[in-house]
């Protein structure tokens, strides 16, 4: 007969994974309401039978006195890009996040990875609990993906899919996706917190001590967010963002955490029929229909991780016939356009108080440094008077609420990209001017947002 404590209840919140003794309406860590489930407790889940995920417990020792592996010898990805992200490929034992909205080609670029990893005869096996072999089978066939030492399992029971790594010995797992994993010894339904959380942390203890390197894809939720426990992303060694639009063809990987290399690194691909190809030169591929001409956009340089990359930000202006005019940001803080505008108001004289304003970065991408300022009110200014520069002109740098432009980092670096793709003429912060040696391009500093308008629709 089983004892009341050991069926006693406690309540999770699927948000932030806090417990509480009993139930309430609002999780006082996280703020959320209705977020808390019940999870049963087994006093007797302690014991576990698994001898691959039992922590033996050391004592301390000497940092200095510890054997480690130099993280320098990487397993290649098969894509440049992707491997840029995670710091110059995988490291062995470690755990990879992979999460993005469905449909966007998770499955596919995984599958193209282990296609690759196999191909040099070591052997990877492929999880998957939203699909069956014929479909894995079927997609391989369109990819013309390597087979020889690539297996395939559809459980979704951790022990099983163990139990076959202990078996394969492969030199990378793949789980599509840790939502559908379940185990025997958390008693509650398939994709909640507990069972997230516990099935995530037996693959990843024993794949860590094995050094077997494993992805794991997740869900992510309506706020784009990993669904589950946000545990999960702390406990993994890198957690990557698939973004995109899967109505067109282009995708972007963001390293959203790294403990291997520099985080934000983002990786441009393309989703084509034999499945998905990287883009080598990103600044390219945001910039190749730019045309000065036309008033409205603005080419800026950003950096993304170490990466620089030059994007076009795109504003229009229209008058309102409504009392309160209309305010759109796409791929930039609304709140940070709210600013800009709210500047070149006060400070140019520029009267935007009845005029319909959006805001758009082509490309898909997000822009969150604040040395694209420049960049998007000169865009609100060209858009406004219908003006455009007339020389090929990149702009960088942030601006103050006074209207003064400040320091931006790696200007250097930026310039150098915009040299690249044959810019002839540069608006930076008048205090970083001097830092620029040698350059091709006509670099002008400038004090202030006033006088970096003057000169980029000067004559």
């Amino acid at each position: 007969m089983v004892s009341r404590k050991s069926q006693r209840t406690e309540y999770v919140c699927e948000n932030c994974d806090a417990t509480f003794p009993k139930w309430q309406g609002e999780c006082y860590h996280c703020g959320t309401w209705n977020s808390l489930i019940a999870r049963n407790l087994n006093t007797s889940k302690s014991n576990s039978k698994h001898r691959w995920v039992k922590e033996d417990i050391e004592e301390a020792q000497l940092l200095s006195g510890i054997q480690f592996d130099d993280a320098k010898n990487r397993m290649t990805t098969g894509f440049l890009e992707l491997d840029q992200i995670l710091g110059g490929g995988i490291v062995d034992g470690s755990s990879i996040l992979l999460f993005g909205d469905p449909g966007i080609g998770k499955s596919t670029l995984l599958l193209q990875i282990a296609s690759h990893v196999s191909s040099n005869n070591n052997p990877v096996l492929y999880v998957s609990g939203e699909e069956s072999a014929n479909q894995i089978r079927a997609r391989s066939e369109r990819l013309k993906s390597s087979r020889e030492s690539l297996y395939y399992i559809g459980s979704t029971n951790i022990m099983t899919i163990i139990e076959n790594i202990e078996k394969v010995e492969p030199a990378l797992v793949i789980i599509d996706s840790i939502q559908t994993m379940f185990t025997d010894e958390i008693d509650s339904p398939i994709g909640t917190v507990g069972q997230v959380r516990e099935t995530a942390r037996q693959i990843m203890i024993y794949c860590k001590n094995k050094k077997i390197p494993v992805f794991l894809t997740g869900h992510v939720t309506k706020e784009g967010s990993v669904a589950g426990p946000r545990v999960l992303e702390h406990m993994v060694d890198v957690v990557l963002h698939f973004e995109g639009n899967s109505d067109n063809g282009y995708r972007i990987i963001r390293g959203i955490k790294n403990r291997f290399g520099s985080t934000n690194e983002i990786g441009i691909f393309e989703m084509m029929d034999i499945g998905i190809r990287q883009v080598d030169n990103p600044s390219s591929f945001f910039i190749h229909d730019y045309n000065s001409d036309l008033p409205g956009s603005v080419p800026v340089v950003t950096v993304e991780g170490t990466r620089p990359i030059i994007i076009e930000i795109q504003a229009l202006t229209s008058y309102s016939v409504f009392p309160q005019p209309r305010r759109t940001a796409t791929g930039i803080d609304f709140n940070r356009m709210i600013l800009l505008s709210t500047v070149l108001s006060r400070r140019t004289g520029l009267k935007l108080s009845d005029q319909d304003l959006i805001v758009n970065v082509i490309g898909g991408i997000k822009v969150t440094e604040p040395a694209a300022d420049l960049g998007i009110a000169l865009a609100i200014v060209s858009s406004f008077k219908d003006l455009s520069p007339k020389e090929s002109t990149i702009v960088i740098g942030e601006i103050g609420l006074s209207g003064e432009l400040r320091r931006v980092q790696n200007i250097t670096k930026r310039i150098d990209e915009a040299q690249k793709m044959g810019f002839s003429k540069a608006i930076i912060p008048n205090l970083q001017s001097k830092e620029i040696q040698n350059s091709e391009i006509k670099v002008i500093g400038v004090s202030n947002l006033k006088e970096a308008i003057n000169i980029y629709f000067s004559n």
